[in-house]
């Protein structure tokens, strides 16, 4: 296994990332804005930079991607972080959320870790230490319910 920075290359693997979780983890709508995101971290390094968005190769392909926005109020964000639906329930999907953490944990200005999922995985994330803050039904498209959810690091 290989972590490391999204770089401009990456863009089809991480949209075929995308499409590989479709429509169960994620609406097709959302698909835009996903590649909207990509397209200017490919374009703006201090935005990717910015973003901390990282991939994870497995035999030298792409097969998980996600990043941690920056902090604003001592809470900095999981974006857009995903596993290629065949490597589901493989431990990349925990090993990225880790990471970002640990990452987060090591920025003093990060007081807690906020993300937006779904009902399909708000159970993985509450075994990872986050508490579920705010519901919206069909927040994330129809049948894919929106789970605000928060981990308190300090």
């Amino acid at each position: 296994m290989r972590i490391r920075p999204y770089q401009r290359n990456d863009l089809a693997a991480c949209l075929a990332i995308f499409d590989s979780n479709l429509p169960t983890y994620f609406a097709p709508e959302e698909r835009p804005d996903f590649e909207s995101f990509l397209r200017d971290l490919s374009f703006l390094r201090d935005l990717a930079d910015e973003h901390a968005y990282q991939v994870i190769e497995l035999d030298g392909s792409v097969v998980a991607c996600g990043g941690l926005s920056p902090p604003i109020n001592g809470t900095a964000g999981f974006c857009w972080g995903m596993v290629e639906k065949s490597r589901h329930r493989q431990g990349l999907g925990r090993h990225l959320a880790r990471m970002r953490l640990q990452q987060a944990a090591t920025d003093p200005r990060v007081e807690r870790v906020a993300l937006s999922t779904s009902q399909h995985t708000e159970g993985f994330y509450t075994a990872l230490g986050f508490r579920v803050t705010k519901r919206v039904t069909d927040g994330h498209g129809p049948g894919i319910h929106a789970v605000h959810m928060e981990a308190r690091l300090r």
